[in-house]
């Protein structure tokens, strides 16, 4: 990742304009969410990572995105609500984004392009099967709660399955390794 992605150009959820900048030299996980999606109790295992790691230099930072079957289909305001509410949670959220296809964010398409593969995505692969849901390129995003690592460098030096949780042992290991570099 280099300092031009710190330059790209986001939304905070509440619609302030910002980007990745204010979080250099920290550790960060990236991740797609969504509200309405059988991973969505993830929220509380990623308000508890947020919640031991911060203070070490880790920021969890939620992206919301519809692309998978329409599971985020609040506002922003209603995005917020909702994970205020149901999750108390006080990692920064953004504005929604796409984080696929044609109209793919450029900031996804920057962490997909250095990590193009993930960590544990073969088992989610084949359940989506299961559903009748086809993946399609295995360089994108596979489905909500994927999550990408970023060194206090800035470099994109992991990518997880949707279905590593924030307490996964392999997910763990990378942020604690990524905070004591």
């Amino acid at each position: 990742m280099s300092d031009s992605l710190y330059d790209i150009p986001l939304k905070q959820i509440d619609g302030t304009p910002g980007n990745l900048g204010q979080y250099k030299g920290k550790v960060l996980l990236v991740v797609n969410v969504a509200s309405k999606c059988g991973l969505t109790p993830q929220y509380e295992g990623l308000e508890s990572l947020y919640e031991n790691k911060r203070g070490e230099g880790l920021e969890v930072l939620g992206f919301p995105a519809n692309n998978f079957k329409e599971q985020e289909p609040g506002s922003d305001s209603e995005i917020q609500s909702f994970c205020s509410t149901t999750y108390n949670v006080q990692f920064p959220l953004f504005s929604k984004i796409s984080v696929v296809g044609a109209g793919k964010h450029p900031l996804y398409s920057e962490l997909t392009s250095a990590q193009p593969s993930a960590t544990g995505d073969g088992p989610f692969r084949e359940r989506l099967k299961g559903y009748g849901i086809e993946s399609g390129d295995p360089q994108e995003v596979l489905w909500n709660f994927e999550k990408f690592l970023i060194g206090r460098g800035g470099e994109v030096i992991g990518r997880f399955a949707p279905d590593v949780a924030a307490d996964d042992p392999r997910l763990m290991a990378a942020i604690d390794q990524a905070l004591h570099a």
